[in-house]
């Protein structure tokens, strides 16, 4: 009874898990039967595989076909594992070796005509594969400069299924990748172009130089997107491994460069307050693709309207700041995604917003009401709140010198230098995800400095929580400032920055 095998990936989130596809050609009717947990797109498979098969110039066999994905428990998504069905179903009715099959992964979606289409999620499918101790993997030609990415593993490009039975058969060569190109996809407007609100460009810097996150509250039009838009520029470039992160998040999503995978710019995501909750931290049919939380992993997510996103999504991202991973469980399994990002709000100080309060007609109640959509604990969350104040001269403020986003970024830089420097031992990278617990002891400061903590934490002004962060922030301070240790002053800037009112 002819059998033969071929490897594919199943991804749940960015996790990898290797599947073996094997074909048996049995006695009997004609058929084709798909087991293993195939959702309905995959279900499809064996109509797309047979037309593929028949275009390519191959017989079809005309018995019973049983196609097996093992673990058979594992659910299995999409339209990736064609190629690998075609392959098997043509190894065992003999009509390609089976010899080069055991170590190599294939990846891709067919079209009825023979094609191979590009698939998502090829990135972080590789990444698992050279986990997993496969040594070889063949993937659409569209699909090759982002598995180009992955070290270790062999990767040959395919354009038809005909080409891959030719390379099976030693009659032809396959793709090979050509240099990866390193992306610049994101044009950063230049923080000169910002007029006036010194206090919120200095919190700007202190948020790119510790990763803290920033609430900003004003009338409309005064610049709090200006700003938001800035700070990627601000942030220092993407490491290789960052990237990747990165890179694997957008090759699942779907939006990853075909020309430039590679993007050292940390990334920006602003969606509309409209947005669902499972489009902002992760969800959908089935097992759950990533939200915006995760598109921003490693950047930045802006919240404009912060006050109208509603407690269901503003409260959602409470567990997510704290842990810097979003976890998602559906029937069919849990999902985990990286979400590790800074956030930034921005909001009016009333729902009238006139450009000057004195204009405000809300009422007392109305401006509490508007205030209180951004909850205590997660506004206990935000390390920084900066209140800007309306810009009365533009001339005057035009023909002063502003820094630009080089100049600032090379003071980021240094800070972030500093910090790496004395947290390295630990494996921490910014300020900002210190535990407390260490800033308490292990780096304990002298009394002295931190009485105006203490003094805030018995008199109710800030929590636990935000003793912490307020430690997190004056080391921010003190690395901007090239000092070694932060002093009182810093303490009582970094308890200055929380305690102003967001309203």
């Amino acid at each position: 009874m002819p059998l033969a095998r071929s490897w594919s990936i199943a991804l749940l989130g960015l996790e990898g898990r290797s599947v073996e596809i094997e074909a048996d050609i049995g006695a009997g009717m004609p058929g084709t039967k798909l087991v293993g947990l195939p959702d309905p797109g995959l279900r499809e498979a064996k109509d797309r595989v047979r037309a593929a098969v028949r275009n390519s110039r191959c017989a079809w066999p005309d018995t019973n076909v049983t196609l097996g994905l093992s673990p058979a428990s594992l659910p299995k998504v999409g339209s990736s594992y064609d190629l690998g069905i075609a392959v098997a179903v043509l190894a065992a009715s003999g009509v390609v070796p089976a010899g080069e099959l055991p170590g190599t992964v294939l990846l891709g979606e067919l079209a009825l005509d023979g094609r191979l289409r590009p698939i998502p999620g090829v990135l972080p499918a590789l990444l698992a594969a050279r986990r997993l101790g496969h040594r070889r993997a063949v993937v659409p030609t569209e699909c090759l400069a982002e598995a180009a990415l992955v070290d270790g593993i062999a990767v040959l490009g395919a354009a038809v299924l005909s080409d891959v039975l030719g390379w099976l058969r030693g009659e032809s060569e396959l793709v090979r990748p050509e240099a990866v190109e390193v992306g610049d996809s994101q044009h950063v407007p230049d923080l000169v172009d910002v007029v006036g609100q010194p206090e919120a460009r200095w919190a700007l810097e202190v948020a790119a130089a510790g990763g803290h996150h920033l609430l900003l509250t004003g009338p409309p039009g005064i610049g709090k997107t200006m700003l938001a838009t800035r700070l990627p520029g601000l942030l220092p470039p993407l490491s290789r491994s960052e990237a990747l992160e990165v890179a694997a998040v957008r090759s699942v999503d779907g939006s990853l460069s075909r020309s430039a995978p590679l993007d050292l710019v940390p990334p920006f995501v602003a969606p509309h307050h409209s947005i669902s909750a499972a489009a902002l931290v992760g969800g959908g049919a089935g097992l759950a693709a990533p939200g915006a939380v995760s598109k921003a992993h490693r950047g930045v997510l802006f919240l404009d309207e912060a006050p109208e996103f509603g407690p269901e999504r503003l409260e959602a991202l409470r567990t997510v700041l704290e842990e810097g991973e979003i976890r998602i469980a559906r029937a069919k399994g849990v999902v985990r995604y990286p979400a590790s990002f800074q956030l930034v709000m921005a909001g009016n100080p009333c729902p009238c917003a006139p450009p000057r309060e004195t204009d405000c007609t809300c009422s007392p109640s109305a401006r509490r009401r508007y205030a209180a959509r951004l909850s205590g604990p997660l506004l206990d969350r935000v390390d920084l709140r900066v209140r800007l104040r309306p810009v009365t001269a533009m001339r005057a403020h035009a023909d002063r010198d502003r820094e630009s986003t080089e100049v600032v970024r090379r003071r980021v830089v240094a800070a972030r230098s500093r910090a790496v420097e004395r947290w390295s031992e630990h494996g921490w990278s910014t300020n900002a995800v210190v535990p407390g617990p260490v800033l308490w002891r292990e780096f304990a400061l002298p009394r002295q400095v931190t009485d105006l903590v203490e003094r805030s934490l018995r008199r109710g002004a800030i929590t636990a929580r935000g003793a912490d962060r307020c430690l997190r922030v004056a080391w921010t301070l003190a690395d901007l400032d090239g000092a070694e240790h932060p002093d009182g002053d810093h303490v009582a800037s970094a308890l200055g920055f929380r305690e102003r009112s967001a309203a």
